[in-house]
């Protein structure tokens, strides 16, 4: 009954009624004020906007969609802050901070929730915390620069992104060590698996390009050249998401304020979507229907209907809005 009557307060203080907030759930982080807006998906409206502080970026859901895990580092210009990564719960509260190395910027974690892999970008390490005991239990060297992580379906492999050298270390969670190494395009941002784990993608930011990655060997199979944008240049290419089926693949473009529909299996780009200014993060509703981008110079939310490939509402977000979880 408390935990009923505590969700109508958030309902009344958002002005929704409990009937009209049905989910799934939209968190993006606000690197430069330190929030995280919820949107719900079933109205496309702000439900909440929960106050962490410090900078925040990379962000993920367990994998029951009940707690909200989120990388904190120290905002610009400071030299106290966190570099942690926070465990909230569904109600916006403060479940825990974990031991994360130093400024990490995003980050993977099992299905148990019992390991994060954690890419440390002034560093050029990625380390890993065991979430029970609250430490660092392993740091590694990759590449320089380490920016994006991300784990395979099977829990086996996390690709780590490294972009002053344009590599992909990959991490054997069995052992956790790295047990190998790939080159792509320049400056790689982030990388995901699709649902059966057999492929992976790569965006390349000043490479212009997608990787297409064969897991088996963790290997470059194809990349896929962006176009170039008349009076803008290239594109830059930074988030990225898959549809649950591998039919479409969607690229964020940063500057070129668009996102990139490649087809999963003509790998090939089909169209560009005009969105905010600045879209970083994705992420797709479970049905794969809607996607959402993270625009960090309108400070908005852009809604794509996947089936038109249109824009079909815009939400406000906080300030400088970095990456999105769903």
């Amino acid at each position: 009954m408390k935990a009923l009557c505590f969700i109508c307060v958030i309902c009344v203080m958002c002005g929704l009624s409990c009937s009209r907030s049905k989910g799934p759930f939209a968190y993006v982080t606000n690197e430069k004020d330190g929030t995280i807006t919820v949107i719900d998906t079933s109205t496309d409206r702000v439900y909440s906007t929960i106050k962490v502080g410090g900078r925040l970026r990379g962000i993920r859901l367990s994998d029951d969609r009940q707690k909200i895990w989120v990388a904190i580092s120290y905002p610009s210009n400071e030299s106290q802050g966190e570099d942690k990564i926070a465990e909230i719960d569904a109600n916006g509260n403060m479940v825990a901070k974990y031991e994360a190395g130093t400024d990490p910027e995003n980050f993977a974690i099992d299905k148990a929730s019992a390991k994060l892999y954690i890419a440390n970008e002034d560093a050029g390490t990625a380390s890993i915390t065991d979430v029970k005991a609250n430490r660092v239990i392993a740091k590694m060297p990759v590449g320089l620069e380490p920016e994006g992580a991300a784990i395979s379906p099977d829990g086996r492999w996390v690709y780590i992104t490294s972009e002053s050298s344009s590599s992909v270390s990959v991490i054997d969670t069995q052992t956790d060590q790295v047990v190998n190494t790939f080159l792509v395009r320049a400056r790689p941002r982030e990388a995901v698996f699709t649902a059966d784990g057999s492929r992976a993608y790569v965006t390349a930011e000043n490479g212009n390009a997608v990787s297409v990655i064969d897991t088996n060997g963790h290997r470059v199979i194809k990349t896929i050249d962006l176009p170039q944008v008349d009076g803008a240049g290239q594109l830059k290419p930074k988030g990225v998401v898959v549809s649950p089926d591998g039919k479409r693949v969607y690229v964020a473009t940063g500057r070129g304020n668009s996102v990139a529909v490649i087809d999963g299996d003509s790998l090939t780009v089909l169209t560009l979507i005009p969105v905010g200014q600045r879209p970083w993060g994705l992420a797709l509703t479970p049905d794969g229907r809607k996607l959402y981008t993270a625009n960090g110079l309108s400070n908005d939310v852009s809604v794509v209907d996947t089936s038109t490939n249109k824009v079909i509402a815009t939400v406000k977000a906080g300030d400088g809005p970095w990456g999105i979880a769903l």
